[in-house]
């Protein structure tokens, strides 16, 4: 397994009138370490489309929350890969608040497509390796 990590504080417009952490926010911080993962595997998702043709749409994505983030708290976003992706993609995800506290977890399903022709197609041989890569050396 592969795992990815990305902290950052909670901003003040991120939070409800409770100063407690919007829900669709959780998302967001999904993203972001989604984001970092590819970052760190050294292909930036921007690249997928710019140099690959191929656009990575989100197909699905499932989300518990289990304890309020709050103003103040800082919190670490997690993307896990267990599988070298094929067709899709599918990414355990989690966000804890500096105590360690299990704030939300979920799962991200991601799918490949052709920039021209919107069609499916099967992840990048690229990005299968760097995850092979990732997996194992994990």
């Amino acid at each position: 397994m592969a795992i990815f990590k990305s902290s950052f504080p909670v901003r003040y417009y991120e939070t409800d009138q409770m100063a407690v952490v919007h829900h669709s926010n959780y998302i967001r911080y999904f993203e972001i370490a989604r984001d970092e993962m590819m970052v760190q595997l050294g292909f930036p998702i921007e690249k997928c489309e710019s140099e690959l043709g191929v656009q990575v749409p989100i197909v699905s994505v499932e989300c518990h929350f289990r304890h309020p983030a709050r103003m103040g708290d800082v919190l670490t976003a997690t993307a896990e890969v267990n599988k070298v992706p094929m067709a899709k993609m599918v990414i355990r995800q989690t966000v804890v608040n500096q105590d360690g506290v299990l704030c939300a977890e979920g799962t991200v399903t991601l799918g490949f497509l052709d920039k021209e022709t919107f069609r499916p197609v099967r992840c990048p041989e690229i990005i299968c390796d760097l995850f092979e890569q990732s997996i194992h050396k994990a």
